[in-house]
């Protein structure tokens, strides 16, 4: 489904993402981890279009979607979700999620193309029940909890129904309580969806439970990849992140 070959960016004389080659097949749920500067959100901001890279391909299917700008890429298919949820504050969460499938609709099928209210309603009901947030489809997106927000920000990413949805950070600020309940909604939403999902996360007992098959970036390059098991019990990984790392903070 998505395919990244030698991926390579650079900064001047740093190098952020240093010949990343990794595959996420079909229906694949996998974590991105790795210590602060591993190039985590530069590899996501490549596969988005929001950085272009020095060299490297990135292919989605069988199409090079590389340097393309990030408007083309959410339309080929690749949806994102924020660390820092971004929302209509002003809107009901209700509105805020039809304005989206609104949007994506039109933009798909053409500015003209007249879509009935009630498809729409329909559509934002369908994923206030997928995201569980029928209690709070009628408050405002800026009253409603952190960890709320950050929900309706992946509804917002869903209703441009992505073939492949990257979460940077989905649990970031959130307690542990909310931790929990907010990555055990992204593996419900990962099923039912059927999607592709790739997430960043630098809770690893999170990461453990719910990914699975976990890359580890260091220093921009791949350390390695495996299944929790196998990154668990990785020599290398335990030195550089699980071990002496583990108290740094991974963002």
């Amino acid at each position: 489904m998505l395919r990244l070959e030698n991926l390579v960016k650079r900064f001047g004389g740093l190098v952020a993402t240093d010949d990343v080659s990794l595959n996420f097949p079909a229906g694949s749920l996998t974590a991105i981890i790795g210590p602060n500067g591993a190039g985590k959100t530069t590899l996501f901001n490549q596969i988005t279009g929001h950085l272009v890279p020095t060299s490297g391909k990135i292919w989605l299917g069988d199409e090079d979607i590389t340097g393309l700008k990030p408007v083309a890429i959410v339309r080929r298919g690749i949806g994102r979700a924020f660390q820092i949820a971004s929302i209509f504050p002003s809107m009901t969460v209700r509105e805020s999620l039809a304005a989206a499938v609104t949007a994506h609709r039109r933009s798909a099928f053409g500015l003209t193309s007249a879509f009935p209210c009630r498809d729409v309603a329909d559509r934002a009901d369908e994923l206030l029940h997928l995201l569980g947030m029928d209690k709070v489809a009628d408050r405002i997106s800026s009253e409603i909890s952190h960890g709320d927000q950050k929900l309706l920000d992946v509804g917002l990413a869903l209703a441009l129904e992505p073939k492949v949805l990257l979460l940077d950070e989905p649990a970031a600020g959130m307690g542990p309580e909310e931790r929990w309940q907010m990555m055990a909604t992204v593996q419900r939403l990962w099923k039912s969806a059927n999607m592709t999902l790739l997430f960043i996360e630098h809770d690893i007992e999170l990461v453990f439970r719910t990914a699975e098959v976990i890359h580890v970036l260091r220093y921009g390059a791949v350390l390695a990849s495996g299944t929790p098991d196998e990154i668990r019990g990785h020599p290398d990984v335990i030195e550089a992140y699980l071990g002496r790392e583990t108290e740094e903070d991974p963002a």
